[in-house]
């Protein structure tokens, strides 16, 4: 199967259009998972012809192009699956040839940053924030698969002028996808609870790994070690952007951690193992209660 074009006669058909923007990890499970929902075309665009290619043998969506301004203009709705700054280029850059009254998306892990970038569009074009809380330690569509987003969380921030028809849309979405649930909050929200269960976590991976003892520890690694350290092979360009975009929310985050950190060795320090096992105690019990099954809310 080769790398095909959508015709002008598939954008006059009876179906709607969905466009998947970056066909990476995120972006072709998504396209995967979104085959056949509702009456909806799924095309996926993508800069890389090896990926394109790809794409086209294994069936990603329907259609498969390099050329985003053939398909936007017909675009029902537009997932934006590209790194931070590519996603803020991109709204720029096609800002003029979304269809009025069609609704763009994007997925990064970022979300103030994102929508101040949505501020370019004319006001006939929604623009919703989304995050699937999903992912691997893996990158590039050889890797994506449709189960990706199944009992994950997504995420949504909208815009104040968002349409209620759109929210519910990507409710439906993210339903056909297999998501557990949807949360709607704000953007400045989002980016504080991400900062701290996400981006610091990746921070404290890397910090780890760059430990001198690391290649020294090769046998030695239990599963607390290989389950801590499992993200710290990650995608240099991506984090680096999702770094940076969050730094606010991500270095209060860090601030967080270091004095907790400086607690935990001032008491080790101390030699004193009462209080020692009364810091224990009290964060084992915070982490179980923060377990308990009941009401799972953000923001």
């Amino acid at each position: 199967m080769s790398t095909q074009t959508v015709s002008p006669a598939t954008s006059a058909g009876m179906r709607k259009r969905l466009v998947v923007v970056g066909l990476g990890l995120i972006g072709g499970s998504m396209a995967l998972a979104l085959r056949d929902f509702e009456d909806y075309e799924i095309v996926g665009v993508d800069v890389s012809q090896p990926t394109l290619r790809f794409a086209a043998e294994h069936g990603v969506a329907d259609f498969v192009t390099g050329e985003a301004g053939e398909v936007i203009p017909g675009a029902d709705v537009v997932v934006l699956a590209l790194h931070p700054r590519g996603i803020v280029r991109f709204l720029e850059e096609y800002r003029e040839q979304f269809k009025p009254g069609s609704l763009v998306a994007d997925v990064c892990g970022v979300k103030t940053s994102i929508l101040e970038g949505a501020q370019v569009l004319p006001p006939q074009v929604d623009f919703i924030g989304c995050h699937p809380m999903a992912g691997t330690e893996f990158s590039g569509i050889e890797h994506a698969f449709a189960e990706m987003f199944r009992d994950s969380h997504f995420i949504l921030t909208p815009r104040e002028s968002s349409t209620p028809e759109h929210v519910a849309l990507l409710e439906r979405m993210a339903a056909h996808m297999g998501c557990r649930d949807v949360f709607k909050t704000t953007p400045e929200a989002h980016d504080a609870m991400i900062a701290y269960t996400s981006q610091m976590m990746h921070i404290i991976a890397v910090s780890v790994c760059d430990d001198p003892m690391l290649f020294q520890c090769k046998g030695f690694e239990g599963s607390s070690f290989r389950g801590c350290t499992r993200v710290a092979a990650l995608d240099v360009g991506l984090w680096t952007e999702l770094f940076s975009m969050n730094r606010p929310a991500l270095v209060a985050a860090l601030d967080r951690l270091l004095d907790n950190l400086k607690d935990y060795r001032d008491v080790l320090s101390s030699g004193d193992t009462r209080r020692l096992a009364e810091k224990l105690a009290y964060s084992a019990a915070r982490k179980r209660e923060m377990d308990l099954p009941g009401p799972d809310l953000l923001g």
